[in-house]
């Protein structure tokens, strides 16, 4: 059982996580750094960037935290953040592709744009961008390398809705017209179903080359959201409510580490239920 629990550590690795800043991006990056990992935080936000890098620096200490700008949008960038880690002589081992835009439904005025009558294309060009097509720019300058030294893992975070449909009932408001009814947008379940193909994909691109990839999805995380739509949600799922913003870590463990070494192009789906129903 010991030498089971001894394949969760990633001492000496380097794991890369895009959307840094974000909710489960900071919890990634305390879980892959509880294992052991040295961590590089990217982000476009600086501010935000260097608060969470000194925070997570104070507990698990400097030499294991890097910050790196990076807008996973622009290739030349990620390019750049490459090869600034290659002179550093620093060889990513783990990606955790977690950058997104995930549009929240205004609670205090309707939402009509998010409908698909009136979705601009420049909002889906946009969205699809950092959410999809930045997690296939790192995959593969990232992966090359990965596939070059012989070892890699990529793991995508996709979401529940890459295995259904967005409910709209939840976002939908009394006295108000069906064509003024705030929606989940069309580029977010387009997003996360398009990563799990991208997962499935890079499984076995480079897996001759000992490279894996799986994908997580996460269900709804509680996030002081507005109680009519907490208890909505919470209704449609078997466990009764929405997930703690910790409870993905012991995954990210398992997927980032040898204790998943025989799984690959897999979707982890972690909803308390909610797709089974």
């Amino acid at each position: 059982m010991q030498d089971n629990f001894l394949k969760f550590k990633l001492d000496g690795k380097t794991a890369l996580i895009t959307g840094a800043s974000g909710l489960l991006g900071v919890e990634h990056a305390n879980a892959l750094l509880k294992s052991g990992a040295r961590v590089i935080l990217t982000d476009i936000g600086l501010q935000k960037l260097d608060k969470i890098g000194h925070d997570l620096s104070e507990t698990f200490g400097k030499e294991l935290v890097i910050c790196k700008i990076m807008d996973v949008t622009n290739e030349k960038e990620i390019q750049s953040v490459f090869d600034e880690l290659k002179k550093e002589d620093i060889t990513v081992n783990i990606l955790v592709n977690n950058a997104a835009i995930d549009p929240k439904v205004n609670k205090d005025k309707l939402v009509e744009t998010s409908r698909l009558e009136n979705f601009s294309l420049d909002d889906w060009s946009f969205q699809l961008n950092v959410g999809l097509t930045g997690a296939m720019l790192c995959s593969k300058i990232f992966g090359m390398e990965m596939a070059r030294v012989g070892e890699g893992i990529i793991l995508n975070i996709a979401s529940d809705l890459s295995v259904f449909a967005p409910d709209q009932r939840l976002y939908k408001r009394t006295k108000t017209e069906w064509n003024e009814q705030p929606v989940k947008p069309v580029t977010y379940s387009v997003i996360k179903h398009g990563l799990i193909g991208l997962t499935k994909y890079l499984s076995t691109y480079w897996a001759d080359r000992g490279v894996r990839c799986n994908a997580l999805s996460p269900g709804g995380v509680f996030n002081d959201q507005d109680d009519t739509f907490v208890s909505k949600l919470n209704s449609l799922i078997p466990l009764g409510r929405m997930a703690y913003a910790d409870e993905y870590q012991a995954a990210i463990q398992f997927l980032c580490s040898d204790a998943s070494s025989y799984m690959n192009g897999q979707n982890v789906i972690m909803d308390g239920g909610r797709s089974v129903w």
